[in-house]
């Protein structure tokens, strides 16, 4: 194998930006991919009918429109749409009634009667200063941030969530709160939940919370085309089992910490191994893809105008249910997450098929299928689901290791997000990102600043690497080159 600067294993969204990134320094760049398709958890697949793509992890990508790093990339610039709804998320409730987060921050207000006034005072200046919540939230958070008002909003507003639930007290409203901060995906209430409840929770009023049109795969193939066209190369179907069979000065992991520790074998220092092997994973996803033949029979019609639906109840419930399985005990109606990509990218409905995608929170490891138990909870919001089910696959937590290795006992964050591990992903250091090992970088979610697909972990990673180990300090310009049309990674990546 030839020696390259840079040798990147996985080829998620944060090895691809890190890819990305030191290419447009000037450096020569490999990825290496095992599986036969590139993009990680943005990749999709035709599972029962060959003109339905079903994406198979990610669907709604928030962060694709608001992170720093794809801010400067521009993936509407490159042909990728992305596709905003008017009700960025609903949260159904028992009896026909529901609450929604409409694009438009004064329709949720409106909407949300008595506590209306009270969302606008927690998410108006949240929006006001988007740019600079979503910057601290999604950086390092090893410097101090440029919006020197955004700690102090977020803070205030992550106590008043802690202590009083930021003063909310219909049912619609802080079943719709709660649901944004089981996107944690571990224990409510806590800090990181508040703080992702207020994250994404503003972001559906400022940049929404997109689909890109054609599925989640159109922004790894998107990486892929600006890799190319900067000499990088992706290499598919192709294992690396140890550091050694890299000839590069600098590696790039986008890998979870055990398989930083497998790949390393014995050479890492015993005591930085066992920190890593200290690092705890999450909570399960546990998916489930439908193929169906009408749009979800919801029994408000208004939720199937959403483009994401949280299916958890009640607050209480929603509180419940993810304690029990942060506690590891199964729970029969678990918290689900819902998306008919069709709603909002009518291109994905065919011959009147379309694809329908849902998450169960259930204990690291679970092995239940999932399609009964998320079939049950759609059931309880939407009588007559089940009657439009084409076909459905189920993959339980226990084998989404199996999809990809980063996602131990089907955790999707590559890692608990307990307030420990938010602030120190994987173990306490200035530079995270760098291993003991000389010229070795890791730069998953199980880095700073955490899951999502948001590029920052790769990115930064990258600008850590090119620093110490190049010596450039100026971070390359991201920017689309005019002038230069999109290509087509599927057919360039090898």
């Amino acid at each position: 194998m030839t020696r390259v600067d840079v040798a990147v294993v996985g080829s998620g969204p944060n090895g691809l930006a890190a890819a990305v990134t030191m290419a447009r320094a000037g450096l020569t760049v490999h990825v290496h991919e095992q599986a036969p398709t590139l993009g990680g958890g943005l990749r999709g697949e035709a599972l029962f009918d060959s003109r339905v793509r079903h994406d198979l992890c990610a669907a709604v990508h928030p962060m694709a429109a608001a992170s720093a790093f794809f801010r400067e990339f521009d993936l509407p610039a490159r042909g990728v749409g992305l596709l905003r709804p008017p009700i960025a998320y609903a949260h159904p409730l028992d009896g026909g009634r529901a609450a929604f987060a409409h694009h438009d921050l004064a329709t949720t207000c409106d909407r949300l009667g008595p506590d209306g006034q009270r969302w606008h005072r927690l998410m108006a200046p949240l929006v006001r200063h988007s740019r600079g919540v979503t910057d601290l939230l999604l950086s390092g958070q090893r410097s101090l941030p440029r919006d020197l008002s955004a700690p102090l909003l977020l803070g205030t507003r992550v106590l008043g969530q802690l202590l009083h639930g930021n003063g909310l007290r219909t049912e619609a409203a802080r079943a719709l709160l709660t649901g944004v901060a089981a996107h944690a995906v571990g224990r409510l209430p806590s800090p990181p939940s508040a703080a992702i409840a207020l994250l994404l929770g503003h972001l559906a009023h400022a940049t929404g919370w997109p689909l890109p049109e054609g599925g989640s795969i159109r922004i790894a193939e998107a990486l892929a085309d600006d890799l190319h066209a900067h000499g990088g190369v992706v290499h598919t179907g192709h294992r690396i089992s140890r550091l050694a069979e890299l000839d590069a000065r600098v590696i790039m992991l986008d890998t979870a910490p055990n398989g930083l520790l497998a790949l390393a074998g014995d050479r890492l220092p015993p005591r930085y191994a066992r920190a890593l092997r200290r690092f705890r994973y999450g909570p399960g996803a546990a998916k489930a893809d439908f193929l169906v033949s009408e749009p979800i029979p919801w029994a408000d019609p208004e939720v199937g105008r959403a483009g994401t639906v949280h299916l958890g109840g009640t607050r209480a419930e929603t509180v419940a249910a993810e304690n029990a399985t942060v506690r590891g005990e199964p729970v029969d109606d678990p918290f689900v997450l819902v998306v008919d990509p069709a709603v909002t990218d009518p291109t994905r409905a065919v011959g009147g098929r379309r694809p329908v995608w849902a998450y169960a929170h259930v204990p690291n490891g679970d092995t239940r299928d999932p399609v009964p138990l998320i079939t049950r909870r759609i059931e309880r919001y939407a009588p007559g689901f089940a009657d439009t089910v084409v076909a459905a696959r189920g993959v339980p937590a226990a084998e989404y290791e199996t999809y990809n290795p980063n996602y131990p006992g089907g955790d999707i964050g590559a890692g608990a997000l307990t307030l420990k591990q938010s602030l120190f992903r994987p173990l306490p250091a200035w530079n995270p990102y760098r291993t003991p090992l000389p010229g070795v970088y890791l730069c998953s979610a199980s880095t700073p600043p955490g899951p999502s697909v948001h590029g920052m972990c790769g990115h930064l990673a990258a600008r850590a690497a090119l620093r110490d180990e190049f010596h450039i300090t100026t971070a390359p310009s991201l920017r689309p080159r005019d002038g230069v049309p999109p290509t087509d990674t599927a057919r360039r990546a090898s």
